[in-house]
């Protein structure tokens, strides 16, 4: 689990054959990743956040709206089971800036009015249920398509960037950071290790490979990316890198590519580009991880190299 947030863990609960919506992928990711970092920054002590889907027919306003379409929706409804909004501060909870976080700690404050504002672009609303010491559940209603999605539930554009047998591990102290990677690797069809740090990550590879590691640039207590890279490269060397960082280029991912790591890649990525990225490093000539549809990769001795992909905290 991450240093940040003890004991926290994200449980789901996703409905099958869900209608379509129409909408941004990137800006999705976006908004699931800033509740599940707020509900898990109301758990200091930990607990289980719960992401839901479903569809329904609405036909009565949702409290505090004075007006809501009559549609068919799918829902996504993220709960944690933390500390509560006092009541006199949920009207204000999307405003800019309005935050009881730490500065520095998670962001600018602007998570929950980015929510807001995509919701509302996708015209959509918010419902949210929240009582002090009990928790609190946002759902989110995205108006259904009737538009003729793709026969695939693949996303458009990765068909052909799937997984071919791999195994990746993802390396982030941020277990919400993990969770979301591991979602995106999981619909590509990868088969997903996670650890917290990068002394776990020396651990875990000791005595196995994997294809490709995802790694974490800023990781606090204990090593970093840049340590961790250099530690693993040095059992392993000659290792593929692909970085992606929220932030511009810092002097440690520039002294990861001079170690070797390849290009940078500009986080919030969308599942298109993770995909592609991936994807191109894996089948990229001289790749020297496990062969394609090696299905005991991650329980076979270390004996030959992994590709790594670098991923910085936003």
């Amino acid at each position: 689990m991450s240093a940040a947030h003890p004991g926290f863990r994200v449980s789901t609960h996703l409905c099958d054959h869900l209608p379509s919506i129409m909408g941004s992928p990137l800006h999705l990711s976006k908004t699931l990743m800033n509740l599940v970092i707020n509900a898990a920054e109301a758990m200091p002590d930990g607990g289980i956040v719960n992401i839901r889907t479903g569809s329904t027919y609405v036909d009565q306003p949702i409290k505090g709206y004075e007006k809501m379409e009559p549609c068919n929706y799918v829902m996504l409804t993220v709960s944690d089971e933390g500390v509560g909004i006092p009541e006199k501060d949920q009207n204000r909870i999307f405003e800019p800036f309005y935050t009881k976080k730490h500065m520095g700690k998670s962001g600018t404050g602007l998570g929950m009015a980015v929510v807001w504002g995509t919701v509302r672009d996708h015209r959509g609303y918010i419902d949210m249920e929240s009582a002090e010491g009990v928790g609190t559940a946002f759902t989110l209603y995205f108006p259904v398509t009737h538009t003729q999605s793709p026969s695939s539930s693949t996303p458009v554009g990765v068909g052909a960037c799937r997984a071919d047998g791999e195994t990746i591990l993802v390396v982030d102290d941020m277990a919400e950071q993990r969770t979301i990677a591991s979602l995106m690797l999981r619909q590509l069809g990868y088969a997903v290790e996670t650890v917290e740090s990068g002394e776990a990550a020396l651990r875990f590879l000791k005595g196995r490979q994997v294809h490709l590691v995802i790694l974490d640039m800023i990781m606090d207590p204990g090593m970093d990316g840049l340590d961790t890279y250099l530690a693993i490269q040095k059992r392993t060397p000659g290792q593929k890198v692909l970085i992606a960082s929220g932030f511009s280029e810092s002097h440690r991912v520039r002294a990861a590519q001079k170690s070797g790591a390849g290009a940078y890649i500009k986080k919030p990525y969308s599942i298109e580009t993770l995909a592609a990225m991936v994807r191109k490093e894996l089948d990229r000539k001289g790749s020297s991880g496990p062969p394609p549809g090696d299905k005991d990769a991650g329980h076979v001795p270390m004996a030959s190299k992994s590709a790594i992909l670098i991923m910085r905290q936003t």
